[in-house]
């Protein structure tokens, strides 16, 4: 949404209604007359922030005038009137032409006191049993399902990149690392489906958390609930919302879906964090073992042979922003008791940060992971004989020799190798012999990577039809959001 113009006037109404509502500017002012101190003010006023909640508030707004209709609080013709207002002001929403008063202390504010201009008197009805308390909640609810949707759209779209990069790069062999060193060779398209798991794990835990925001808090009051018979089960379900809170001082104080999005969004951070943290390294020259596109680097304002994957550095990066986030979050949380209190006006910068930082870096992890070059030869050279060390005690298992001492023959055997200054490929049968005498002339078919590969058969295993099979499953796990 285009940023809010802030208006000095009002033209739109009669002066007495802007005379009027400028009297009850501040929804509290009839217990304290008076004007606020300037700085108090801006501490208090949430509109430079929650102006994101425009159209949440305006679709809660004309729910509940309807709703009120219905327990005998409007008539038809106001709530129809009322309506017809606010979906004018839902269109100067959308068109970028609702313009702020300076006296707007938060979005809520801004929607009733245009609406009255608009409508005049009856639009302060409109506000009967509802306390800002349930109205900002059901309102940052519905934003926070909207940003789970467009989140879990946009993990779908990375994986389908990692799927499309499975299916291109299969039988492409890829040195696979344990402590950050040379451990077993792997498929590389086995690597790109172990972050497309963990990018499922993030859409799970979205999913569950779309259960538990869309519960609605409206009709809640300030704690207490309202004192007029408005249907909330009705009311709920007109939101988009599965149900409605049992409790109305739990539903009114309960923000654990705004920090539970922050976890899941910390946690796909992280993901994205580790894998961004590969493709640097595998992008060096000490490795190279991919390209990133030039739309996906940048250069360097001093070195001109510099190709710098900078947005996969503030990838990764950002998963320290998300930490920050929830730890702050929670840190407002702790000590709050029962019931809404204005510390809960905190809640929403961290999560609108997260959602927007979200929809920059996975696009750019899609676009990164569609568009960089694999160098297949460079990662099947980079496959030396002591990576399949596990495949020679295994060779050595298999003629019936305890793996404990299979396992030690074989580190025996590297560290001769060593010692010899050869590679375990040349060093003689006689000394492996020497070594153990479960050796035989036909041991050297275990340095070949293909078959080491294909031996990983079980299922999750790296070998070519293991990871067919793999493939196919998360074609059919991962599903369109």
């Amino acid at each position: 949404m285009a940023d809010l113009r802030v208006r000095t006037c009002m033209s739109h109404a009669p002066k007495s209604v802007i005379r009027d509502w400028m009297e009850v500017m501040k929804l509290w002012s009839g217990r304290l007359p008076g004007t606020i101190d300037g700085v108090a003010a801006k501490l208090n006023d949430s509109l430079p922030f929650d102006q994101r909640l425009a159209r949440q508030d305006v679709r809660g707004s004309v729910a509940w005038a309807r709703a009120l209709v219905q327990a005998s609080v409007l008539s038809l013709a106001e709530a129809e009137e009322i309506v017809h207002g606010l979906e004018a002001i839902a269109g100067e929403f959308e068109r970028g032409q609702f313009l702020l008063a300076e006296s707007d202390e938060d979005i809520h504010t801004a929607v009733e006191r245009r609406l009255t201009e608009l409508i005049g008197p009856v639009a302060g009805k409109l506000h009967t049993g509802r306390s800002r308390n349930d109205q900002v909640a059901t309102d940052f609810r519905l934003w926070v399902l909207e940003a789970i949707e467009r989140t879990d759209e946009q993990l779908y779209e990375l994986q389908l990149a990692l799927i499309a990069r499975a299916e291109q790069d299969m039988g492409v062999i890829l040195p696979g690392y344990t402590h950050t060193q040379r451990a077993q060779p792997i498929l590389l398209s086995h690597w790109w489906l172990s972050h497309l798991w963990a990018l499922q794990r993030d859409r799970g835990r979205l999913h569950d958390l779309d259960q538990r925001t869309a519960v609605s808090p409206l009709g809640s009051g300030a704690l207490a609930g309202t004192t007029f018979p408005v249907d909330r089960d009705a009311l709920s379900h007109a939101l988009g919302f599965r149900t409605a809170s049992p409790n109305s001082l739990d539903a009114v104080s309960d923000r654990d879906f705004a920090a539970e999005y922050l976890f899941c969004a910390t946690l796909i951070g992280l993901h994205l964090s580790r894998m961004s943290e590969a493709l640097i390294l595998y992008s060096t020259a000490e490795f190279a073992f991919i390209e990133l596109d030039n739309a996906y680097s940048t250069g360097s304002s001093l070195m001109p042979q510099k190709k710098n994957p900078d947005p996969l550095e503030l990838t990764r990066a950002k998963s320290g922003r998300f930490i920050g986030l929830l730890a702050g979050l929670l840190a407002t949380l702790k000590a709050l008791p029962s019931a809404y209190d204005k510390d809960l006006q905190e809640d929403k910068l961290p999560v609108f940060e997260a959602a927007d930082t979200l929809g920059l870096v996975l696009p750019v992890m899609r676009g990164v992971v569609a568009t960089l070059t694999v160098c297949a030869e460079r990662m099947r050279s980079a496959v030396d004989a002591s990576m399949l060390a596990t495949d020679l005690a295994d060779y050595v298992v298999q003629r019936g020799v305890p793996f404990r001492e299979a396992h030690h023959a074989a580190g025996r055997a590297v560290k001769r190798a060593e010692e010899l200054g050869v590679k375990l490929t040349e060093l003689p049968l006689t000394e492996w012999q020497a070594i153990h005498p479960a050796f035989g002339d036909d041991l050297f078919q275990v340095f070949d990577p293909e078959r080491a590969i294909a031996r990983r058969s079980a299922w999750g295993g790296t070998a070519p039809d293991a990871v067919r099979e793999q493939l196919a499953l998360a074609k059919q796990v991962v599903s369109g959001p």
